[in-house]
């Protein structure tokens, strides 16, 4: 099978020319795509808890923890402890972080627009059919299960 074949190849190559489309954008504003991401999910009024950011755009915590520091010292956001649970810390945005979450958000949206007049509707929904499919398939099976490398292993060490 020719890697240009392969599904995980084409999600990956169309992610990354993506998210360079992005990083380009986001270098103008004094940010990265991640920094957008992160920021696109922080709750504008409430604040977002820490914890539950990093689930949301699928980073390691301890990613997101340096990733939350760069951020407050450029500016971009500030912690305070929730006033009901004193054990969550939330996140919220600075007048800056509002100000750059709504350059990510238009240019997601542009984006978007752009994908939407380019590809009929028709053939949007089959994508997203089978990219939830195969979100489905990861999250239901691991490597070891599609591959059945269990097995072999088994057959070998017995």
């Amino acid at each position: 099978m020719k890697r240009e074949e392969t599904v995980d190849y084409n999600i990956k190559t169309a992610w990354h020319a993506i998210n360079r489309m992005y990083n380009q954008e986001a270098l103008k504003n004094d940010i990265t795509t991640s920094i957008g991401f992160v920021l696109l999910n922080i709750n504008s009024t409430e604040g977002t808890p820490a914890t539950k950011i990093a689930p949301l755009i699928g980073l390691e915590s301890r990613s997101l923890v340096r990733m939350l520091k760069s951020m407050e010292e450029k500016g971009l956001i500030y912690r305070k402890v929730d006033a009901i649970d004193r054990r969550m810390v939330r996140v919220f945005l600075t007048k800056m972080g509002q100000q750059k979450k709504e350059i990510a958000f238009e240019t997601v949206v542009a984006f978007n627009q752009f994908v939407y007049k380019n590809i009929s509707e028709k053939e949007l929904r089959i994508f997203f059919k089978v990219i939830q499919q195969i979100n489905q398939i990861v999250e239901e099976n691991d490597l070891s299960q599609i591959t059945g490398s269990n097995q072999k292993y088994e057959k070998n060490h017995k």
